[in-house]
């Protein structure tokens, strides 16, 4: 069973690698991808059963590249992330995710989810199933603005919210604040704008009000539902 590991936390990767060789002889991680491009690339090359995918890649959404990697000959995808939003996860699964599994989801699960989907079977929690199946039956339809919002990262949510906290403060103020460079910031509002469709920080501090960027999860209570 061939494995593949997409994420930007090299820890993390590198744990997954030795949950999988010390716990599962039937498996092998024959490809590690830190970023979206980079995870197509070696999908197509290296030929993975199944794809363990965050949905948080280095400022780009995981749910850019489901489609693609699904549609790889006889690969499955299977999300294992810390994003809580429903509406996230269940888009994950329409595009194409064979299961949703957290980050804090102990290694026994995660070998028995990998198993699972590659098997051809779902990976959900009985909420999530009858959430997603609900949706199948009585979906209403995405609009522009709530697919664009689906497509932020946490990263970029919680820049948003920095943002909004403190609109007029200069972007080495708004870096220190979230512990990151100046270039890193430019690269991450730069993704943002052409996401939201905004050319500056005014135009996204006012689409951020308008759309209610900053509004509370009514179910995880994560900021930005």
């Amino acid at each position: 069973m061939r494995i593949m590991v997409v994420d930007d936390h090299p820890t993390l990767v590198w744990g997954i690698e030795q949950l999988i060789a010390t716990q599962s002889p039937r498996m092998q991680v024959v490809a590690t991808a830190t970023h979206a491009q980079e995870a197509l690339n070696k999908a197509s090359t290296d030929r993975p059963d199944v794809v363990l995918l965050d949905l948080d890649l280095d400022g780009r959404s995981g749910l850019d590249i489901v489609p693609a990697l699904s549609n790889q000959k006889a690969c499955r995808v299977l999300v294992l992330t810390g994003e809580r939003r429903p509406q996230v996860l269940d888009e994950a699964v329409r595009l194409g995710a064979r299961g949703i599994l957290r980050k804090d989801a102990s290694a026994q699960s995660v070998i028995k989810a990998i198993e699972k989907v590659h098997a051809g079977e779902i990976w959900l929690d009985r909420v999530s199933m009858a959430r997603v199946l609900g949706g199948m039956n009585h979906r209403t339809p995405q609009t522009p603005e709530q697919a664009r919002h689906c497509t932020l990262t946490r990263r970029e949510r919680k820049i948003i919210q920095v943002i909004l906290a403190g609109h007029g403060a200069a972007n080495k103020l708004l870096a220190d604040r979230l512990f990151i460079s100046e270039h890193t910031l430019r690269n991450h509002l730069s993704s943002i704008y052409h996401k939201l469709c905004v050319r500056n920080r005014l135009e996204l501090y006012v689409y951020a009000l308008k759309h209610r960027l900053g509004d509370p999860d009514p179910i995880s209570g994560d900021l930005f539902s």
